[in-house]
């Protein structure tokens, strides 16, 4: 690792307990920083997430923040799902303390080439091919952020030429000081976020600080038929790289292959890898099929265009199980892809209400129900052979689950325990 001395002795507390805090206080309790945790939450999955600290040197606070943690602390570690006017970040400013994100402590310790993906829509499925495309090509490469490990968890694995490609959100973004990755790619850019951001434009500026300490040894690759991507170029100081659908590819392979050139990765062996890659977890992921109706986890789609993916690239008719915790999106953009496929919605979460209003008139009928389970058993039993109950909610699990993945296999367990239940017919 590079820079290996720099958090020793510090006071560091990290705010927030799930898990790249978990790993980034393991790393800096390794270094010899001064660790503390706080998390507001004091649950099951709270506690169990103390578990996997590795000293009992490491202070802990949950159910609440006191002031004094980030009062003592050289330095404050943010978790990307805390909110920047929450307590601990006011105080940290009141303080006048250093105010950093997890990806922002490993990359002050890493020595591999930073790619970093980012975008409202395809940023796991893209930070996977990366990862892919470089590993077919014979490089050591990590695979981090949002998907696999948190950064601050393989950082000391990593060693000078190896690669990192790190899937990064707008909310890690909001708190970078001098991360500097030699790749950006900002995939697209549609509202979402919009309970945090009171706008797009907003959105748009904490998407463009991933590329806001590079300089002309460093690329961005963009979008070219984003009108507000495109429109970004303008400010990078990097070599701008734009990219657009190419022949059946689609925009997700298209900015593989961008990013595959400049690194002088052949194209046949880039082709090799998408026709071999088999999908990812979470994202169309089709789980069982009982008496021919087809069940499909698509719990990684947290907007609205996630599910109009979904939607389109499925053939059969479709009971749609949706919500969430609301995001301030528009969630009628569905509609057209919806008409005459989707033939029942069931709606869970705190978002359930607002989904129904925006999606009434559409053609299929409603349902609002309380559990997830409740939803799946629902939708098997209105389902009729042909049929796919599709679970695409865009929106975000925090309303009822830790993450997305918690909730895909919630709705995994779920359908293969139906399978265990249901007699088969004839």
């Amino acid at each position: 690792m590079r820079n290996s001395e720099y958090f020793k002795n510090k006071k560091v507390t990290i705010v927030g307990l799930a898990r790249s805090g978990v790993a980034c206080a393991n790393l800096l309790h390794r270094l010899g920083a001064i660790v503390s945790v706080t998390d507001i939450k004091d649950d099951p999955q709270s506690h169990q997430a103390c578990t996997k600290l590795c000293s009992s040197e490491i202070k802990v606070e949950l159910g609440k923040h006191s002031q004094d943690l980030i009062k003592q602390a050289d330095l404050v570690v943010i978790s990307p799902g805390v909110p920047l006017n929450s307590l601990c970040v006011n105080w940290a400013k009141e303080f006048n303390k250093l105010l950093i994100s997890e990806i922002e402590v490993a990359s002050i310790l890493c020595p591999a080439q930073i790619i970093a993906v980012t975008g409202s829509n395809g940023k796991t499925t893209v930070t996977t091919l990366i990862g892919k495309v470089l590993a077919a090509a014979g490089k050591k490469v990590f695979v981090c952020g949002n998907i696999g490990n948190p950064f601050c968890g393989e950082v000391e694995k990593m060693r000078e030429g190896d690669f990192v490609v790190l899937e990064v959100s707008s909310f890690q973004l909001e708190t970078i000081k001098d991360f500097k990755p030699k790749i950006a790619v900002i995939l697209n850019l549609t509202p979402n976020h919009l309970d945090r951001y009171n706008n797009i434009q907003e959105y748009l500026d904490a998407k463009k600080r991933i590329f806001m300490n590079q300089d002309r040894a460093d690329f961005l690759v963009l979008n070219a038929v984003d009108p507000l991507l495109s429109a970004a170029a303008s400010g990078a100081k990097s070599k701008v790289i734009l990219f657009t659908r190419e022949g059946e590819l689609n925009p997700n392979q298209s900015a593989v292959i961008a990013v595959g050139r400049i690194l002088g990765v052949e194209l046949r062996q880039m082709q090799k890898v998408f026709q071999e890659f088999k999908g990812i977890q979470h994202r169309l992921e089709e789980v069982a099929e009982i008496n021919g109706v087809k069940f499909i986890n698509d719990s990684k789609a947290t907007t609205a265009d996630s599910a109009i993916w979904a939607i389109s690239n499925i053939t059969s008719p479709i009971i749609l199980i949706a919500g969430g915790r609301h995001k301030g999106i528009d969630y009628r953009v569905i509609l057209d892809a919806a008409r005459d496929k989707v033939k029942q919605a069931f709606l869970i979460g705190e978002a359930k209400d607002i989904i129904a209003s925006d999606l009434n008139g559409g053609g299929f009928s409603i349902d609002k129900v309380d559990t997830l389970k409740e939803a799946v058993t629902k939708a098997y039993l209105s389902a009729r052979p042909g049929y796919c109950v599709l679970l695409s909610p865009m929106c975000s699990s925090y309303d009822m689950f830790t993450d997305y993945e918690e909730r895909g296999r919630a709705f995994k367990k779920i359908v293969l325990d139906l399978v265990g239940e249901v007699k088969p017919h004839g």
